[in-house]
């Protein structure tokens, strides 16, 4: 179940709540038995980062060797970590009411979504933006996966493929945009949404 968007007000960003969201998973597709194995959120608001979560998840099932290789959690380092209902109300909490962000954003909400049914909760109506999706439509980049992204920025991609150092990293992302979209103007949270899927506004 993909969480209900709600209507994009042309609200400026320094009032909007960003979630710099990312999980780490056991496979590609919920449908396919993939479960969250780590989660972790950026909460900034404005231009400051105001809180942190970062949480590995026990998935109830063995990860397959060929995904720990991606990621580096194992078996032995989820066993005694709490399975996603026992942090899904703090993920409530930090998501509500946020414009929440990722880097292949289909991803992550659909594994999050799941996770939340499966534990009796929704996903909450959020904006979503996708740094992915801005990436192949404004960023000329060689790759728009997210380490080479940030390797062609100069920023460090230390940590690639674990939740926290991929949420940070994001965040990273979007600001570069945010910067270069504000040489049209004043931005706003629909402003971001529309670039998504179109090209920057000529000056007049």
């Amino acid at each position: 179940m993909q969480p209900q968007k709600p209507a994009v007000e042309r609200i400026p960003l320094t009032e909007v709540t960003f979630a710099f969201v990312d999980t780490e998973t056991t496979g590609l597709a919920p449908q396919n038995g993939g479960r969250v194995c780590e989660v972790a959120v950026v909460l900034t608001r404005g231009d400051k980062q105001v809180e942190t979560f970062s949480q590995l998840i026990n998935p109830a099932m063995p990860i397959p060797p060929h995904i720990s290789a991606i990621h580096g959690i194992t078996d032995d380092m989820v066993r005694d970590q709490p399975i996603f209902a026992q942090v899904a109300p703090r993920l409530l909490s930090l998501l509500s009411g946020a414009a929440v962000v990722c880097h292949n954003a289909d991803f992550d909400v659909s594994f999050l979504s799941w996770e939340f049914q499966q534990a009796g909760l929704r996903f909450p109506p959020s904006v979503i933006l996708d740094t992915l999706r801005l990436a192949r439509k404004h960023g000329g980049f060689k790759s728009n996966r997210l380490g080479n992204i940030v390797a062609e920025l100069g920023i460090s991609s230390e940590g690639w493929h674990r939740a926290l150092s991929d949420a940070m990293m994001t965040e990273k992302v979007f600001r570069h945009f945010v910067d270069k979209f504000s040489s049209e103007g004043e931005l706003t949270l629909a402003d971001l949404v529309e670039y998504q899927t179109k090209a920057l506004r000529r000056k007049q």
